[in-house]
């Protein structure tokens, strides 16, 4: 479990968070900003992905190399993720190495060079991201579902970007955009492994702490008026059908995600899990299925995702739509219950076997819910679940008018939308 946390707020709203495990030899250092897709306009879309690419490129005191062998020259590990509503920029480390690896990643949140030669050539990598992602179904019908979920909104795009909106982005926007979202009051440090609080306190202070506050920008909220999309479909000459279902909900502030957690381990995260065993092992018609789920701070959304025989994809759809009825009639039987709690309960604590992970979990934790929720109450918060807590979820996130699906196959036609939209009106 993580241990010994302790969190400082230095004048100027920058927070520092650790926790300290004598016991071992690495540190994992993360500078957080509370910047992501969502926060971007139609014009910058991708735009906070694309400074994550470029804070690799050099600073005033580093070439990209000096950045890259600052870390990797002592066996560590530096890499970076741009998400809906954060940035997170981090690197673990022998102990010893902890000062020079938070000093790396100062310098590149704080002095970035972006120089115009970079902005070109890491804009002709991203459109080759892209231009993957597209060649692979299963990522692609993804994007397709959340467009779908929250149509017409930053969340309904995808987090790389667009190819128009990057192709015509230039230094000047790249620049204001940064000093306009990273403030000191949205920038969260994490530290776990074998570090001292008050050190770090220090050392904090020293790279970040002469930054003026200024006020956090916000990003537009999901309303009960923005839009969905019930149907989505692509034409495409592949092997499989690809399949996303998603049901748009509540953000992660609702007491309810605890339910969720023993909901999705019931349906679909696991080999066990309903939608596995009635969908691959009792019918053969896919390879792949599993569901997921996503809290963000004002909505959320839980997710199938099957890659499906063609032929049969009605067949399968039906199958999907009649275990997630099934769950909304029936109560979840006690022994089956009790495996999903146990389950969910034993992937939390098998998260948090490395220094990575528990600042993850800090770092995450102090961004999105302004404190550190121990290990230790969520397994409270999910022992104390029942399985008519689960139904009663079920009953109220299952209904059509939550309800999105994205399809990709062969021969897909809007007619197609039809039958599919009969599907999940069953649930009616």
């Amino acid at each position: 479990m993580i241990m010994n946390v302790q969190s400082s707020v230095l004048e100027n709203g920058v927070r520092v968070i650790t926790s300290s495990i004598p016991r071992v030899e690495s540190v994992t250092v993360g500078i957080w900003v509370a910047v992501g897709a969502r926060h971007e306009s139609n014009r910058q879309a991708g735009i906070s992905h694309f400074l994550e690419h470029l804070l690799f490129k050099g600073t005033r005191r580093r070439s990209a190399i000096d950045i890259s062998r600052a870390i990797e020259g002592t066996g560590g590990y530096l890499n970076a993720f741009t998400q809906e509503e954060s940035t997170c920029y981090y690197a673990r480390v022998v102990a010893d190495q902890t000062w020079t690896a938070l000093d790396v990643l100062a310098d590149m949140v704080l002095h970035p060079c972006l120089a115009t030669g970079d902005i070109g050539k890491e804009c002709g990598v991203i459109l080759e991201e892209i231009a993957m992602y597209q060649d692979q179904p299963q990522h692609l019908v993804q994007d397709m579902l959340g467009r779908a979920l929250w149509l017409d909104h930053p969340l309904g795009r995808p987090i790389i970007g667009l190819a128009a909106s990057l192709k015509q982005m230039n230094r000047a926007e790249l620049c204001r955009f940064r000093q306009r979202m990273y403030r000191p009051n949205g920038t969260i440090v994490a530290l776990a492994g074998k570090v001292d609080h008050d050190d770090c306190v220090k050392a904090v202070r020293r790279l970040l702490g002469r930054i003026p506050r200024q006020r956090v920008q916000p990003f537009q909220p999901v309303l009960r008026s923005t839009a969905r999309e019930p149907v989505s479909l692509m034409a495409k000459d592949i092997e499989q059908m690809q399949l996303a279902v998603g049901f748009r909900h509540f953000g992660r502030h609702d007491g309810r995600r605890y339910h969720l957690r023993i909901l999705n381990a019931v349906l679909g995260e696991n080999m066990s899990s309903r939608l596995f065993q009635t969908v691959r092992e009792q019918h053969g018609l896919a390879y792949s299925i599993h569901s997921s789920f996503q809290l963000l701070a004002d909505t959320g959304a839980w997710i199938v995702g099957a890659g499906l025989d063609r032929k049969r994809s009605r067949k399968a759809l039906g199958l999907i739509f009649r275990e997630i009825e099934k769950i909304r009639r029936q109560t979840i039987p006690s022994d089956e219950f009790r495996r999903a709690r146990d389950y969910a309960i034993g992937q939390l604590k098998l998260s948090l076997e490395s220094t990575t992970h528990h600042m993850m979990c800090l770092g995450e934790h102090l961004l999105s819910y302004g404190r550190f929720l121990s290990p230790e109450e969520a397994i409270r918060k999910i022992e104390a679940v029942t399985p008519a807590d689960v139904q009663d979820l079920a009953a109220v996130l299952f209904r059509p008018e939550r309800c999105s699906v994205a399809m990709i196959g062969p021969g897909l036609t809007p007619a197609d939308a039809t039958w599919i939209q009969d599907v999940v009106n069953r649930l009616r």
